[in-house]
């Protein structure tokens, strides 16, 4: 048996007035996924903890198995895993963008255009960083060059980001012990993606030094021969370094000794790469693979098929940011263009080859958040997940329809089980919902201790039995309707990865 991960980051999104109330990822043409769905459990499922920050860094360690308030210890650690960074225990790492400022006004009145700097190539970006490296590194600050506008720098002894867990008071406390333990204090440093076209000035960092760093960046970048060859392309000029995601050295438990599967990451971001370094997992370089909207998503797919049919490997985990790339950058037809990749140029490669194989496997195909346009951040809503099992139909005879008119649609289908699925959606714009849970798994025997205390009070209700009743917009996400036929809301994210492995 082999197991799947294919997620498309920031993929969830609100209801788009554009798309008549579609979601982008209802909008967009996945032929592949509705395929599966017609065959799939479908449900909503939280991966972002209640009082954690919504991030790609919490919500990929939960799909993962790694419930965040455990292992969370800032983003930029799990970044410097990945490019080699050598840390100390009393190390502090960062992240350090390059952004695209105005160029008018005084450093603190400027606003942020472009977090990713027009998703400069590494190439260009590593040029800057050297430019930044020769004036600002000495022992203290030490500059890393990561991949595209992403980058990092070690704080020897800094003082640590506030992190998501400083919601809560235990949260706080813990960030003040490690920051004691440093003999620092703890410092509030915002995303620059949360904030786009902003004045920056209650943005900056209230630590002087690195204040007067970001200040001085800006006048080394802003006229570096690479940004003006950039002005004069059209593109945004990377003018500035922006730190953020601090944090110290991560402790991640080996994922083969936790679930007892050998597994492989595809992914173009350092941050993915540097959890499954944490965890001991096999990180898969694929050419051309760049975080961007026209990445290699070809190799990507092949990439995952070959770790498990050809490198004996159990468990394959394909990270596909550009969703999310386009939800910050605000741009629908992007977005959706990125959707419609995902799924052609992906979904459809890793299931027919699995398929040709014989092998039999389950895939889980989810977003880690919602980006949703109208914001152009991370929120923290449920996201729709599906769950494939090759060797399974779900649901014998007519699948139970919760409306006349779906009734109506299931009449006139007949071939439900039929190797040509396709793309049957109902009425509601959904595919049809086969999808019961196995085993017996129901929402409340999948919901930890005390689960209630996490969840919202429409989503607490389906813990309780009663049918999913999402009041929220941004609840409202692809097959969010289909979710509420099965009633099935997994408010644990990071127990998605038993639900798949069948544990």
């Amino acid at each position: 048996m082999k197991y799947i991960v294919i997620l498309g980051d920031g993929m969830a999104d609100e209801p788009q007035e554009a798309l008549d109330g579609r979601t982008p990822l209802e909008a967009a043409a996945t032929p592949a996924m509705d395929e599966l769905a017609a065959w799939s459990e479908i449900g909503l499922v939280q991966t972002i903890p209640e009082g954690m920050a919504p991030g790609s860094d919490t919500a990929n360690l939960a799909v993962l198995g790694y419930d965040p308030r455990r292992y969370y210890t800032g983003r930029s650690p799990l970044e410097a895993l990945s490019i080699g960074v050598p840390m100390k225990d009393t190390d502090v790492a960062m992240r350090c963008n390059l952004v695209t400022l105005t160029e008018e006004e005084p450093y603190e009145q400027k606003r942020i255009i472009d977090h990713s700097s027009s998703e400069i190539s590494t190439e260009d970006a590593a040029i800057l960083l050297k430019a930044v490296q020769r004036e600002l590194q000495n022992e203290t600050y030490q500059f890393y060059v990561g991949t595209s506008y992403r980058h990092c720098m070690i704080w020897k002894g800094g003082a640590v980001e506030a992190s998501p867990r400083s919601a809560s008071a235990a949260g706080r406390a813990a960030d003040e012990r490690n920051a004691a333990r440093l003999g620092g204090a703890v410092l509030e440093l915002v995303p620059p993606h949360d904030h786009l076209t902003e004045v920056i000035k209650p943005y900056l960092p209230t630590d002087e030094a690195l204040l007067a760093m970001q200040k001085r960046s800006y006048e080394i970048l802003a006229n570096h021969p690479i940004n003006l060859e950039r002005k004069a392309k059209g593109l945004n000029p990377a003018n500035s370094c922006w730190f953020w995601g601090a944090g110290t050295k991560p402790m991640v438990d080996s994922f083969e000794k936790k679930n007892g599967k050998r597994g492989a990451m595809i992914s173009a971001v350092d941050l993915l790469k540097g959890i499954a370094i944490g965890a001991g997992m096999k990180v898969i370089e694929v050419e051309g693979a760049n975080g961007g909207l026209n990445t290699n998503y070809e190799g990507k797919a092949q990439a995952a098929v070959d770790a498990l049919l050809k490198d004996g490997l159990d468990f394959a985990y394909v990270h596909l940011e550009a969703p999310d790339e386009m939800g910050h950058q605000g741009s629908l037809e992007r977005k959706i263009r990125a959707i419609e990749n995902l799924d052609q140029r992906i979904i459809r490669i890793v299931k027919e080859q699995m398929d040709a194989s014989g092998e039999p496997y389950r895939m889980l195909v989810l977003p880690d958040h919602p980006t949703p346009l109208r914001i152009r951040t991370h929120s923290s809503d449920p996201v729709p997940y599906l769950l494939y099992d090759s060797r399974k139909i779900y649901g014998n005879g007519a699948p139970q329809a919760s409306s006349s008119s779906d009734r109506l649609y299931y009449e006139k289908k007949t071939a439900l089980r039929s190797a040509s699925v396709g793309a049957k959606r109902t009425s509601t714009g959904c595919p049809a919902p086969h999808n019961a849970p196995e085993s017996g798994d129901s929402v409340a025997n999948l919901s930890g201790e005390n689960p209630q205390a996490s969840v919202s009070a429409p989503l607490r209700s389906a813990l309780n039995g009663h049918p999913l009743d999402v009041q929220s917009p941004s609840d409202r996400l692809y097959c969010e309707r289909t979710a509420k036929m099965s009633g099935i809301f997994r408010p644990q994210g990071y127990q998605m990865i038993d639900v798949l492995l069948g544990a």
